[in-house]
């Protein structure tokens, strides 16, 4: 049977992404990604200043821009006009903020009943530290997340803003919106929702938190999947790169033994003999250059990769074949995921100003006016 080739699946859906710093624009991309029409709202003085230029930034790709001055009273009218048009708004701001300036979500749902309302903040809503600054580093901290990360004996290591600004802040404010929007569907009504990063990257860390507990995981750097192990670990290889290292399994562990040509190694079963068994493969890794370990492990289960260099990764053999990789505006990018087969491609072009609001609920001559006014870019 012939196959049908279909609009993303959120085709249809739109949303208005109010402009903040990473988390937020995160959120909008994975949903423009999947077909939704991202709407961009900037500050007018900002979107006046860069003009009709298409932006760079990887994660406004597919989105349109607008400016609007939410401090003016013309501004939050139009404002609420875009939203009575939406379905979803994603706000970032601190909290209190929105419902000051007018479009808070009970604001909108006035006019907008079937609205879903996401909120994106570091500590959440409510809660002694709402009202402070913060940034990833701080809610993975207080998640508990943090001091689970790094080698034995080290101090914590942060892994860049992945946690809580993306993982659990931005990707979990996607997943709550797609939440809503399929219980709208049954209610008919649409819902706020309080994506908190310190919730998000305290959830991701579930199987973890039940292993402390119940004294399967230990200090950080000493377990199984944190360095801990030296069958888990990387290792430099002659030439200064390294090479990711990870046959837990014994059968897969067999295979890089028998590749490396290794023998009479350390009982990697017995703890005590890690640290022999790490300076062993240490050792041997340093032997030869990545690319003659990479033509070793070619092909086998010995579960034992390059790390790359991000230049590097859209190079990769796989990486090519898949398509992981993408080129937007000059730009090289990872292509929208998770692939949806049977959906035909998405608009990745760079966010450009978007002129005619007609199809959001203001007129040319509204617009004219609002531009006139200085509250409309």
């Amino acid at each position: 049977m012939e196959r049908v080739t279909r609009k993303g699946p959120l085709a249809g859906v739109r949303v208005l992404e109010l402009a903040g710093l990473a988390p937020g624009p995160f959120a909008g991309m994975m949903l423009a990604d999947h077909g939704a029409e991202v709407l961009r709202v900037e500050r007018a003085s900002v979107v006046a200043k860069a003009g009709d230029g298409p932006r760079a930034d990887v994660m406004d790709r597919g989105k349109r821009t607008v400016g609007l001055d939410l401090k003016s009273p013309e501004g939050v009218a139009a404002f609420k006009e875009l939203a009575r048009h939406a379905d979803v708004v994603i706000e970032v701001f601190r909290p209190g903020v929105a419902e000051r300036l007018g479009i808070g979500p009970d604001d909108l749902h006035a006019i907008n009943p079937r609205l879903v309302y996401g909120r994106m903040t570091g500590w959440g809503q409510d809660g002694p530290l709402a009202p402070t600054a913060g940034h990833d580093i701080d809610y993975i901290a207080i998640s508990g997340v943090l001091s689970m990360l790094g080698r034995e004996g080290e101090r914590p290591t942060p892994p860049i803003n992945i946690l809580g600004d993306f993982a659990g802040g931005g990707l979990m404010l996607a997943y709550g919106v797609l939440l809503a929007l399929i219980e709208r569907e049954r209610t008919g009504e649409g819902r706020v929702i309080d994506a908190a990063m310190v919730d998000g990257a305290a959830t991701l860390f579930a199987m973890f938190y039940h292993g402390v507990q119940t004294g399967f995981w230990g200090p950080r750097g000493t377990n199984l999947l944190d360095t801990g192990a030296p069958m888990y670990d990387t290792y430099e290889t002659a030439d200064g790169r390294h090479l990711a290292v990870g046959p837990l399994e014994p059968q897969f562990w067999a295979e890089m033994v028998k590749l490396m040509g290794l023998e009479d190694l350390p009982d990697r079963n017995d703890r005590k003999q890690w640290p022999a068994l790490r300076e062993r493969l240490a050792e041997a890794f340093r032997s030869k250059t990545r690319a003659e370990w990479e033509a070793v492990f070619d092909g086998s289960d010995a579960c034992v990769s390059p790390v790359l260099e991000v230049g590097e990764a859209a190079e990769h053999p796989h990486n090519k074949a898949r398509g992981t990789f993408v080129e937007v505006g000059g730009i090289r990018q990872p292509a929208p995921a998770p692939r949806l087969l049977g959906v035909e491609e998405q608009d990745l072009s760079p966010a450009t100003r978007l002129a005619d609001l007609t199809s959001w609920g203001l007129s040319d001559e509204a617009a004219a006016e609002l531009r006139e006014a200085g509250v409309l870019a």
